[in-house]
């Protein structure tokens, strides 16, 4: 399995010298199988590059998956290259994360008067499907979901192939249980194991006050769940679109601190756009 993060920040896309390092571009994760089997998750501002890699490559044809409908998730979409090419297939999974259906979803972030070219004029062609409790198989990896805890609801989710495992659990409050959403014991059993957690570490504990029920955990929070959960590395995800690269550097050094001083060998990092990693 490999996996791709194309974009790592939470909320809104920014810029500057001072997000160089981590990358200011929104949720998009490339996992692919053994087979080369190609799963997108989330549509944020980081499926551009990954768009144009697409069409360099000649890859007309992959799944995608969506955690949630917030903005910051899906602005990406129109600007998605493949979407225009007639030879594109494309396989989109959703659930009960919105009252919308997925086609929805995406339809509207080409709605006008805010995008100057409708869904139904795109030239690929789309097969709309579910991913619900049973989770899904593709190729020879199996995708399990698990419902977010988080305003409007959502799904993380675990890809499993040959004994090894990533789960992907953005944009999930671990402090507060939304409608819908489980308790972190929850989310603890169904990171068991795992040997990749990539979670939500938007907020710190002085800021998580002020901002609880908003949807999202703090790095604490997020570090205390891939411990209990026995997970072997651990991603703080969802960057702060205020939190500058020094900031999530003396984070990380934060997180291996208070894990080796829990007598926890987990390796603790901050996701940078751009990121490669293989299991």
């Amino acid at each position: 399995m490999k996996i791709k993060f194309w974009g790592a920040r939470g909320s809104i896309p920014v810029s500057g010298k001072q997000y160089i390092k981590y990358g200011g571009s929104t949720t998009c994760v490339e996992v692919r199988s053994k087979k080369d089997d190609l799963v997108i998750v989330d549509a944020g501002s980081g499926i551009r590059l990954l768009g144009k890699k697409l069409l360099k490559n000649s890859r007309d044809s992959f799944t995608m998956f969506f955690t949630h409908s917030h903005w910051d998730h899906v602005l990406g979409f129109p600007f998605f290259a493949p979407i225009y090419n007639k030879k594109t297939r494309i396989r989109i999974m959703g659930c009960s994360f919105s009252s919308d259906s997925v086609r929805e979803i995406i339809a509207k972030t080409m709605q006008p008067p805010g995008f100057p070219v409708k869904f139904e004029e795109i030239s690929a062609r789309f097969e709309f499907d579910s991913v619900c409790s049973e989770g899904r198989d593709i190729g020879g990896m199996r995708i399990l979901p698990i419902e977010l805890s988080h305003p409007n609801g959502g799904l993380g989710y675990k890809f499993c192939e040959g004994g090894k495992t990533f789960t992907f659990l953005t944009d999930n409050e671990l402090g507060f249980v939304h409608p819908g959403g489980r308790t972190f014991s929850d989310y603890a059993a169904f990171s068991r194991g795992t040997d990749l957690l990539v979670h939500d570490a938007d907020y710190t504990e002085a800021e998580y006050p002020r901002r609880r029920t908003w949807g999202h955990s703090t790095w604490q929070q997020a570090l205390d769940l891939a411990m209990r959960s026995g997970a072997r590395s651990f991603g703080l995800f969802h960057h702060n679109q205020d939190r500058t690269d020094a900031e999530i550097d003396h984070t990380v050094a934060a997180c291996s601190r208070l894990a080796r001083a829990a007598g926890s060998r987990i390796k603790c990092f901050a996701v940078k756009e751009g990121q490669e990693i293989e299991m």
